[in-house]
């Protein structure tokens, strides 16, 4: 998804201090390290969904390769979201004492080696621990890149999220669109085709060791700095680890507002089904008699859709003051698009990519509404991290369940039937968390 993943919302407001660049250093070089930034940011962005989509276009050859059951690869799949629940709250902790820079560049090492070890492992515990550390990686990288964008680019956060956007979306069709092509043209071998994706995530750590080794000549900014050359940056991530650990910015208690329950559980039912499509649908589209290719080009499809509505439908939410007719259109999509896959999965195939496409976009609209729901600068920041903990918490049983459901009913009739009834209550929670309010009045209420 391509958009699954940015964290821009659940960054605080950071005083302008901690968002500038650093003093002393000659124009040649701030513009040098600023293109290495922008590159980092990019190829960053790259890699935080090939490990995830990857696998789904190879998942049959990967349970065959490890004698892997339905309910394993169900547990699988359920992987990502919990590394992301989990690790992701060690970001700002780590950020604080090492610096964003230093700690993306550590998630980017924990990727390539993840990618490159888990497809050799030789066992399931093998495959799933080397899984774990390239998600780890991912998961710090998902927290920490909004803050390096607010640090080093404070009038242009818009336009570098959506480059960073994009680079995320095109990250995940590619993964999905490539790999099996790629492993056939490696030989047909799985390994290959899963470890191949290793080498992106490799080019992606030599930006930010480069910059890293310009703080140290240069005094580069604290971005890439530890605690002590971090300065704001320190206190920036340090509200966010509050945050997300159960702090109370401005005496806000979060659970107290129906709006931040409604958002959470909003956000943690789009996640699952985004996750249940990024590791089961090209199995779906491959039972059903589509070739591995195509089975692959559709979940690139249906991934590649977040890139235009990723900035259509953020525009639109602002100018409503109700949000639920957006929810609305969304859920009908899914629903629609589920009823396809039930009913001839292979036979309108394309037409139910393009409608899961369109249901997988409740993500930017869940993170615009947060921003919405909240008046203050340390609400959004403290509903953004409530909806997102919570959200991924929610969105872990699913994928796990659509496996299990697989083995033991040896077809896809029920797992569809389950994403399809779980869209209807993630329509009823988003229509209550798009209501015109705030979650400081419901609090207060």
């Amino acid at each position: 998804m391509a958009s699954e993943e940015t964290r821009t919302k659940s960054s605080p407001p950071i005083r302008s201090s901690a968002i500038t660049e650093p003093e002393g250093v000659t124009p040649p070089t701030r513009a040098w390290t600023t293109r290495l930034v922008v590159a980092g940011i990019v190829l960053t962005a790259l890699n935080l969904r090939p490990a995830i989509t990857s696998l789904g276009a190879l998942l049959e050859e990967v349970r065959a390769g490890l004698g892997m059951s339905g309910s394993v690869a169900g547990l699988l799949t359920s992987v990502p979201p919990l590394c992301f629940a989990v690790f992701g709250v060690m970001a700002p902790r780590l950020a604080r004492r090492f610096g964003p820079g230093a700690v993306v560049c550590a998630g980017m090492v924990a990727i390539t080696a993840g990618l490159l070890i888990r497809p050799y492992a030789g066992n399931t515990a093998g495959f799933l621990a080397a899984s774990a550390l390239a998600l780890m990686g991912i998961a710090v990288s998902n927290v920490l890149m909004p803050v390096i964008v607010k640090r080093w680019f404070p009038d242009r956060v818009g336009s570098m999220t959506g480059l960073y956007s994009m680079a995320l979306a095109l990250g995940t069709a590619a993964a999905a669109a490539v790999t099996v092509p790629m492993t056939d043209a490696l030989g047909g071998n799985w390994q290959s085709g899963l470890a191949v994706w290793a080498a992106l995530a490799g080019v992606a750590v030599l930006p930010w060791i480069a910059l890293l080794r310009a703080r140290r000549g240069e005094n580069v900014s604290g971005a890439f700095g530890g605690a002590g050359a971090a300065g704001g940056a320190g206190k920036a991530v340090g509200t966010t680890a509050g945050a997300a650990v159960g702090a109370e910015p401005d005496g806000l208690r979060i659970t107290r507002s129906r709006t931040a329950w409604a958002l959470a559980v909003f956000f943690g039912l789009q996640a699952t089904a985004a996750y249940i499509t990024m590791g089961w649908m090209a199995q779906i589209f491959r039972d059903a008699g589509v070739p591995a290719g195509t089975a692959g080009l559709l979940l690139a499809v249906t991934m590649v859709m977040g890139v235009p509505l990723a900035f259509v439908i953020p525009r639109l939410a602002t100018r409503l003051p109700h949000q639920g007719p957006i929810v609305v259109v969304l859920g009908v999509s899914g629903l629609a698009g589920y009823a396809g896959l039930y009913l001839a999965p292979a036979g309108g195939a394309w037409a139910w990519a393009v409608l899961l496409g369109v249901a997988n976009c409740a993500f930017p609209l869940a993170l615009t509404m947060v921003g919405m729901r909240a008046r203050t600068g340390a609400g959004v920041a403290k509903l953004s991290a409530f909806a997102q903990s919570t959200g991924y918490l929610i969105s872990i049983p699913g994928p796990l369940l659509v496996g299990v459901l697989y083995q033991h009913s040896g077809g896809w009739g029920l797992p569809i039937a389950l994403m399809a009834g779980l869209m209807v209550p993630q329509i009823v929670v988003g229509v209550f968390a798009g209501r015109n309010r705030t979650v400081e009045d419901e609090a207060a209420a």
